[in-house]
């Protein structure tokens, strides 16, 4: 995976579409079910770590970029 795009697709091969009007809420509760699918091993590790980093990278990015 290299954009949240992917992400958004991963998570859709699961029915898992995640769409709340906010974009740091759609990242954070995709976060969640990322989470969710690992601990339930259905996806691998490197699938995990993939999407969390991506994940986490657009958070910090929205969050420091909302103030300006």
């Amino acid at each position: 995976m290299q954009t949240i795009y992917d992400v958004q697709q991963f998570l859709k091969k699961y029915g898992t579409i995640i769409y709340v009007g906010d974009r740091v809420g759609d990242l954070q509760l995709m976060k969640a079910e990322i989470k969710e699918l690992y601990q339930s091993q259905l996806i691998r590790e490197l699938e995990f770590d993939s999407a969390m980093r991506l994940l986490n990278q657009e958070i910090q990015f929205l969050t420091e970029n909302r103030g300006n």
